[in-house]
């Protein structure tokens, strides 16, 4: 009797191997790994392990000191692969604004609809002329009435 696992397409398995790989990957190895991910033939299934992995590693550093080091590096492995940098670009613009850094108004309009929902959404944003302008001008009613919901309460009120 065949394994449940035999009918298993193999990039599904690898992609798996490599999440559990990048979960777990020391700060030292991190670079070399990420490049053997994207060497891989099937370039979605890699792209998508990558941004798994950049995902999870943006939000732990976000207002961390180590962050700008990290996106270097990660923009050094990632190269021009055109979802990988405009993720990483919106996370550090992401972080830009949790840290009233300096940024634009265009840059925060014209980014994705997941930066918007993120920006509008995430607690660590707590600017009020940025929740203004997503409440305002974000593109989606979503990105708008979450943004509007945090602009009509006091700073610190507890979220419903």
């Amino acid at each position: 009797m065949a394994e449940p696992h035999d009918d298993e397409p193999p990039e599904h398995r690898r992609y798996a191997q490599y999440l559990k790989a990048l979960d777990s990957v020391a700060e030292a190895d991190e670079v070399n790994l990420l490049a053997a991910v994207l060497r891989d033939d099937d370039t979605s299934m890699a792209e998508s392990a990558v941004n798994h992995h950049l995902e999870r590693r943006a939000a732990e550093q976000l207002t961390s000191p180590q962050f700008h080091a990290w996106a270097q590096m990660m923009v050094t492995v990632i190269g021009d692969r055109a979802f990988l940098t405009r993720r990483l670009r919106e996370w550090t613009l992401l972080r830009s604004v949790a840290l009233d850094e300096p940024w634009t108004d265009e840059e925060l309009l014209t980014a994705s609809d997941w930066f918007q929902r993120t920006a509008a959404s995430a607690q660590v944003v707590t600017s009020p002329h940025a929740l203004r302008l997503l409440a305002e001008h974000g593109r989606t009613r979503r990105v708008r009435n979450a943004a509007s919901r945090r602009t009509q309460r006091p700073p610190h009120a507890p979220t419903q």
